[in-house]
């Protein structure tokens, strides 16, 4: 049996499906994974980045499969005993399709869609924090993990594929929780994850350099971020940096009310920035936050004006962030516990997320603008399997803004690490330059040879506790890693004293 329906159609017997289950009572569910199919099930066959998900039609099939979704000609199709349809935009159909099984989860549901290169999971964590500390029950989906109500779940991706976000807000929208906010990464937003979404509020905060790798230009990488606010309704707030140079075309073809901020055109101001942290003042308010740094300034910015599009009002939401924290792993102070005080004769030592080019300068900086005067060290990698172009440039970066580098591996996946290591230190300039794959040895080499009272900073993999080669996760933790050095260093210090 084949049939051929186009994506209209598909999206109308989606919402058919919302408001009277009909097609629950033919199929169980959708998956675009063959491991997940059960009796009953649709395979969606999706040709993807790495893979071909026609490859494993047989399998599904053998699982239980009683529908194929395909772009391709039912007549190219080997199902067996399984129905082919033919669709004309698949990915588009599963996001529609597995919010349908669901029931409309986002039904009721005030939903925030944060998206840029850098400043997402702050962004998303600053407002999941007020809407909390404000007594509203709110989801979070993001890099860091997922929060279902008081349950923490990690993470394997930025923005999770439709299946799973349709049964993460369903659990959310069964725990009471009437907001959500989620990062949306531009993968996400290339291969439609979220079109089945009605989003309140857009954010953006940022485009740099990344993920080249996947979409080949960053013409291709700006118009995926664009996505979001082109399926924004006149009903959505499109929260916009106006210091991007990018963000007049993002903006370009949207519905939504535009809200701006950024130093540029003075809809934000920098009023204190150190390292007790920031006072910024925006639509007149003045706003105090924990953390520190220009670009910490607009993300704070940013989660104001979430906040304030999804109904909060402005002294509620300025006294919140006052308090908010933001994620964790981003420009975050390593502490220990020590018997006696050497805390003088120690380096203060930072972990951070930062694995762009525009990120490891703006963390640079803050560093070194804060406390110009000390020696400043950075431990650093790129990720294997990822867009190469940006190793030596964040090389240079490094060169220009501390006194000491220190290469090591990120998550080198697949690639050798040495490998990854060269290509960085094509871009490095200067003579304090040491290299070790070992990212451990790397970690505990730094603190050991920084100065007594310099700054350490540990970029690359942030909240992340695991490192990732040749398909297997590892445990591995910059803050333990960097809190036993500090021990060891802090032991020695006492001995020789």
């Amino acid at each position: 049996m084949s049939i051929k329906l186009s994506n209209n159609r598909i999206e109308t017997l989606a919402k058919a499906v919302r408001k009277t289950g009909q097609l629950l009572s033919f199929y169980e569910g959708v998956t675009v994974d063959s491991r997940k199919v059960k009796p009953g099930f649709i395979f969606a066959a999706v040709k993807g980045y790495k893979t071909d998900g026609h490859l494993y039609i047989e399998k599904a099939v053998e699982s239980g499969a009683a529908l194929i979704l395909t772009e391709r000609h039912p007549e190219e199709i080997d199902a067996g005993k399984a129905a082919v349809m033919q669709v004309e935009d698949i990915r588009a159909t599963i996001s529609h399709l597995a919010f349908a099984f669901e029931d409309d989860p986002q039904n009721g549901v005030k939903i925030a869609g944060i998206t840029g290169t850098n400043g997402k999971t702050t962004v998303s964590t600053l407002v999941h924090q007020v809407l909390s500390t404000l007594g509203i029950k709110a989801g979070l989906m993001g890099t860091v993990g997922r929060m279902i109500g008081d349950e923490v779940v990690e993470s394997h991706l930025t923005t999770g594929d439709p299946e799973q976000i349709a049964s993460d807000m369903a659990e959310m929208r069964s725990k009471g929780c009437s907001h959500l906010v989620m990062e949306v990464s531009s993968h996400a937003l290339d291969q439609k994850r979220t079109e089945a979404i009605t989003f309140n509020v857009g954010a953006f905060t940022n485009l740099s350099h990344d993920h080249l790798d996947y979409h080949g230009t960053a013409e291709a990488y700006r118009d995926a971020k664009k996505r979001l606010f082109d399926q924004l309704d006149e009903n959505a707030v499109a929260v916009i940096n106006t210091d991007e140079a990018d963000a007049a075309h993002l903006v370009k073809d949207t519905k939504a009310v535009l809200w701006n901020y950024g130093q540029k055109d003075e809809s934000m101001r920098i009023i204190s920035n150190n390292a007790d942290g920031l006072v910024i003042e925006i639509d007149e308010v003045l706003i105090e936050s924990p953390l520190c740094g220009k670009f910490n300034a607009s993300n704070v910015a940013a989660a104001y004006l979430v906040c304030r599009a999804l109904g909060c009002s402005a002294e509620n939401t300025a006294a919140a962030l006052a308090s908010a924290k933001g994620a964790k792993g981003r420009l975050e102070r390593v502490e220990f516990e020590q018997e006696n005080d050497a805390s003088n004769e120690l380096p203060a030592v930072f972990v951070d997320y930062a694995h762009t080019p525009d990120a490891l300068k703006n963390v640079l900086e803050t560093l070194r603008n804060m406390e110009p005067e000390k020696e400043l060290t950075v431990v650093f990698g790129c990720g294997g399997d990822r867009d190469k172009s940006k190793r030596p440039v964040m090389g240079e970066i490094a060169s220009q803004l501390a006194d000491k580098i220190m290469i090591t591996s990120d998550n080198p996946r697949t690639e050798d690490p040495e490998a990854i290591i060269k290509d960085i230190l094509k871009g490095v300039k200067g003579d304090a330059i040491d290299s070790l794959a070992d990212r451990p040895g790397a970690i505990r080499a730094a603190i050991h040879g920084a100065a007594g009272n310099g700054m350490v900073l540990i970029a690359g993999k942030g909240h992340e506790t695991y490192q990732e080669v040749m398909g297997k996760r590892h445990h591995m933790d910059d803050f333990e890693l960097a809190q036993t050095a500090l021990v060891a260093r802090a032991t020695q210090t006492q001995g020789e004293n």
